[in-house]
Formats: structure tokens, sequence, C-alpha cells
């Protein structure tokens, strides 16, 4: 398993390595669409809506200051995803956003205020998507064993020493493995989720 030192955020701010761009960009794009078409987005606009957050977090992504608090970046994504559909809304004025929804303005306030249950709920939703697709990510730099004695410890809950007997490995063997997948997992999650389901 080849380890990096810096999280994907630290990576992308050096602007050289196309290959954590891409990774970002595969990671946030499906979240960011899904969001927007859960909402009653049409699907044009959120493609478009998602494509013009990501353009926007490309280019102010060097100026992003983590302040070290929890959420972080999560919060400064939403932030710019509701400024985006706000300018949207509003160039649309004469011809409205195809939603769906008649509280469209009501929705885009509870999104921008950070306190709202629109706003939990964007939180949750990020972290789960976030590790989801991290782990999709992270899966072929393990071998088979390793990550069968991660997935039903952590993921499924099971005791290691159900999972050694199952697997036919020692309780220190899943132990090990358990703690080589978290690591990997928490070094690529740095900075993107809250305290999720790898803390």
């Amino acid at each position: 398993m080849s380890e990096t030192s810096l999280s994907l955020l630290d990576r992308l701010r050096s602007g050289t390595d196309e290959t954590a761009w891409k990774r970002f960009v595969d990671l946030y794009t499906p979240l960011i669409r899904g969001w927007l078409r859960r909402h009653r987005i049409c699907e044009p606009d959120a493609d478009d809506l998602a494509q013009d957050v990501m353009t926007v977090v490309i280019r102010d992504l060097g100026s992003f200051e983590h302040n070290q608090r929890t959420g972080a970046f999560r919060t400064w994504l939403r932030t710019v995803t509701a400024h985006r559909l706000q300018a949207l809304w509003r160039s649309r004025q004469g011809r409205p956003l195809v939603t769906g929804d008649r509280n469209f303005e009501q929705t885009l306030e509870q999104l921008a205020d950070p306190a709202s249950s629109l706003s939990r709920l964007w939180d949750q939703q990020h972290d789960q998507h976030v590790a989801r697709r991290l782990m999709e990510l992270v899966r072929p730099q393990f071998q088979d064993r390793t990550w069968q004695a991660f997935r039903l410890v952590v993921l499924d809950g099971l005791k290691a020493a159900e999972v050694a007997q199952e697997l036919g490995i020692t309780v220190n063997a899943v132990l090990v493995a358990k703690s080589h997948v978290l690591a990997r997992l928490r070094q690529e999650m740095r900075g993107l989720t809250d305290d999720g389901p790898f803390s």
C-alpha cells in the first residue's frame, strides 16, 4: 500500500497533482448532483450547477483556510453550493428555476443557515457519501483478507475473535488489518468529513 503524508485537500492545494484533482472531482460531483436532484432541481440544471460549483471550488480552493474546526471544508462546500444556487435563482427571475418546489426560496435560506435541519442533512449526506466513496477508492490497496477483516469488524460489527475464526486467521491479524485500513481511510478523510464511522 502506498501511503502519502498529505491529505487530499493538501495535495489539491499544491495545484500540481492531477490524480488528486481527478479523485476530488469524482468524489464530489456525484454528491452535489445527487443532492440537487433530491431537492427537485431538474437534471440539466443539476448538472450545470454541479459543474459550476466544482469550477468555483477548483478556482478558490487555494484561498480556503481550514480553521481546524470539525466539518470546515464540508461547510465551505455547502456555502459555495448555496451561493451558486442563489446566483442561478436570481439570474432566472423571468424564467424561474424548475424545481417542483413552491418554497424554493425558503429552501435556499435553510441551505445558507448552518443551524438549519437542511444543513444538518447536507452534513450527514456529505459524510456518508465521502466515507462510501473513499472506501471504494482505497479498497484496491488491500488484500482481500485484510479488507474482509476490516469490513466484518468495523462495518458489520462482529467481534475480532469471531472474524478471526471465520477467516481462519489470528485475532491479532484481524486487529492489524482493521488498524491499517482505518489509518488509510482517516488519512484520506482528514479535513473532508466530521468524525465519521472511522473515528
